[in-house]
């Protein structure tokens, strides 16, 4: 396991939250969690964070949880890391962009639903087969992502555990651009830097409308 499974750095008002657990598809454990809440919620502390950008080491966005660390440690109460990590990438004030570079399962699909722009390398797929697990579907998932690509397509997701390719979500509306596996950090930086020069407040409004419900 890699000695750093989260890493993060700050540039040009952009917040890059890195996991790295490679090894492992990134598969995320309790510590992850507790790691990725605590860079979110210092995006919203310091006013020189404009953005945060989400990405994973290696071949792969995020297998989803680590289920031996679950199993062995079941999350207790509102304050388990996971719960933090999904509060904190839910109700972000700041906009969040992924560059998703492989394959996307369970919560690495999910967390999606939660970031502003998407952006997936041609390599990526898509997976929530939380069904498949005696589960359902977490992050209030099972309302958004019909919204986002319609009943039918997120039923094959979430009730057969089908797989969506990049140009498939593309297509659908999960995601907001496919770029080459090579080009892929490069083109969601330059957006996510783009983004943190514009004015933040103007920014910050923007996303708050366009999240408020009718």
């Amino acid at each position: 396991m890699s000695a750093t499974p989260v890493t993060t750095a700050i540039d040009a008002g952009v917040l890059s939250i890195v996991m790295n657990r490679p090894d492992k598809k990134n598969a995320l454990t309790h510590a992850m969690y507790a790691a990725m809440a605590d860079a979110l919620e210092q995006a919203e502390r310091e006013a020189s964070i404009r953005v945060v950008l989400i990405t994973g080491s290696g071949d792969a966005f995020t297998a989803g949880n680590d289920l031996g660390d679950f199993m062995s440690a079941p999350p207790q109460g509102a304050d388990a890391p996971v719960f933090r990590f999904l509060r904190a990438i839910s109700s972000a004030s700041r906009p969040v962009v992924a560059a998703v570079n492989g394959l996307a399962v369970g919560v690495g699909t999910t967390m999606l639903l939660h970031c502003d722009l998407v952006y997936a390398a041609r390599s990526a797929s898509f997976t929530a087969p939380f069904v498949n697990l005696a589960l359902v579907p977490e992050a209030a998932s099972s309302l958004l992502l019909p919204q986002r690509i319609g009943h039918a397509k997120a039923a094959e997701l979430f009730l057969l555990g089908a797989k969506l390719d990049a140009a498939g979500a593309e297509t659908a509306g999960l995601v907001s651009a496919v770029f080459d596996d090579a080009a892929l950090l490069a083109e969601a930086t330059t957006r996510a830097r783009a983004l943190a020069a514009k004015a933040p407040n103007a920014v910050r409004l923007t996303k708050a409308l366009m999240k408020r419900q009718p």
